[in-house]
């Protein structure tokens, strides 16, 4: 592999040159370096190609992505790609990763390490989620991901913690490593990362495509809201070293979910996990279903496992069903009492919170001051999943009074106390009361507070 100096000026196969200035990181690949191209930073990952078993093919499919194109701005997408030197070694431009954003590796870890420019020092920098909401965001947009992906054709093939930014405030997204990506049912080699690997992959039965993508998305999201591994419990401590051959066993062939409900052996272990432990009281059956389905049916069955779509649905539900007591709890409604259908109460301070019934779902969304409408639930087929087009707001002249605010571009139109239907124009409002009764989408959607 030729290591590349700062200065050094690569050239790139459709024109021009990239300048290296910095080094940003290295890998199993190879280097990821920062360069300066036409007056703009990009990052240029150079591979050491003695480590591919084929380097022009891999070449000639990191070139049809970047004819193709990203499948959304949810990926960090090869741009442009360099001319190979001597040796063969090549390489690739990308967009650099915003500062916004961190590695999915240091939010489980809950912080990074970051180097005091004056005295050398490493210091421990918090990397937690701001609320309940952004986590959940971030859940939804890895789902839409790689859903995309998939509609295009075209599979991850080592899906894991390490192939994801995400910014903790909004729960935005974004997908790295994306040079690995391949046409579906073609692979360049690429195994994966122990632990993310599809059960099939491990027995070395099957070769990476959207099944076993499939199973990585359950592991990356289980992951995510649990802060622990799905098949690591009481079987897996037992074995004090991890060999090869056990770790065949544990993520292959004898492969066992710590939760799954027809055999208790590989629970997990207080002291050790946790934090599954906690966190698993805490979701709702509908959440824990979905996550049983993927790790005791899907690990034999790739067709039982859930599509992204089936995630994307769930998540969007479980953020709308988030409650902010004043009294400071902050959960899911599965965590408050349930007074009836339409009812929740914080068991704490006894605060009870109505509900908000929409015409195209069951689930109903609890309101409280701050409580939002994105969207996506009221446009099923978008790709955005942060834009709130509605939220609870307290009468600044009026404390106590609420109301939802219209923060979308569109009019609502909403049957007021009178029986009457006005219009609600973007930045306006409208009192919260029982029998309000609010159409969205020039009517085909509708909400009303009930009871």
């Amino acid at each position: 592999m030729t290591d590349l100096k700062i200065g050094q000026e690569v050239e790139l196969e459709y024109g021009g040159r990239a300048t290296i200035t910095g080094i940003i990181g290295s890998g199993g690949q190879g280097v990821v370096y920062s360069a300066d191209y036409n007056s703009t930073s990009w990052a240029l990952k150079w591979y050491d190609i003695t480590k591919m078993k084929d380097p022009q093919q891999f070449k000639n499919n990191i070139k049809k992505n970047i004819d193709d194109g990203a499948p959304s701005n949810k990926f960090l997408w090869p741009r442009y790609l360099t001319k190979s030197l001597s040796d063969g070694s090549f390489g690739y431009l990308m967009e650099l990763k915003p500062d916004t954003f961190d590695t999915f590796v240091d939010i489980l870890n809950t912080y990074k390490l970051k180097v005091d420019p004056l005295t050398g020092k490493a210091m421990k920098q918090d990397v937690r989620f701001t609320n309940l909401t952004s986590m959940i965001t971030a859940a939804i947009n890895i789902a839409n991901a790689f859903r995309q992906l998939h509609r295009a054709g075209k599979s991850y093939q080592d899906l894991n913690d390490g192939g994801f930014f995400i910014n903790v405030d909004t729960g935005a997204v974004l997908v790295c490593d994306c040079d690995n990506i391949a046409p579906d049912g073609s692979n360049f080699g690429i195994g994966g990362k122990p632990g993310y690997m599809a059960p099939e992959i491990v027995r070395g039965v099957a070769r990476p495509d959207v099944q076993t993508d499939k199973y990585s998305l359950a592991v990356v999201l289980f992951k995510l809201l649990f802060r622990g591994d799905p098949l690591e419990g009481e079987k897996v401590v037992k074995d004090v070293c991890l060999t090869e051959a056990a770790e065949l066993s544990h993520y292959g062939a004898n492969a066992q979910f710590v939760y799954d409900p027809d055999d208790d052996s590989n629970r997990p272990v207080r002291g050790i996990h946790d934090n599954v432990i906690k966190f698993w009281r805490m979701y709702p059956d509908y959440v824990k279903d979905a996550f049983i389905r993927s790790f005791t049916v899907g690990l034999t069955d790739p067709g039982k496992r859930l599509i992204e779509k089936e995630w994307q649905q769930l998540f969007i539900r479980l953020r709308s069903e988030v409650i902010a007591c004043p009294c400071g709890r902050k959960n899911y409604t599965s965590m408050f009492k349930k007074v009836d259908d339409a009812t929740y109460e914080c068991p704490k301070c006894g605060t009870v919170f109505s509900t908000l019934k929409f015409s195209n779902r069951e689930s109903r969304m609890p309101l409280y001051i701050g409580s939002r409408i994105y969207e996506c639930e009221l446009d099923p087929e978008t790709d955005d999943f942060i834009t709130v087009v509605g939220e609870l707001v307290e009468n600044k002249l009026k404390p106590g009074v609420l109301g939802l605010k219209n923060v979308s571009d569109t009019p609502w139109r909403v049957k007021m106390p009178d029986g009457m239907f006005y219009d609600i124009e973007p930045g306006k409002g409208c009192p919260i009361w029982q029998g309000l009764e609010i159409q969205f989408k020039n009517g085909m959607i509708t909400a009303s507070v009930e009871p």
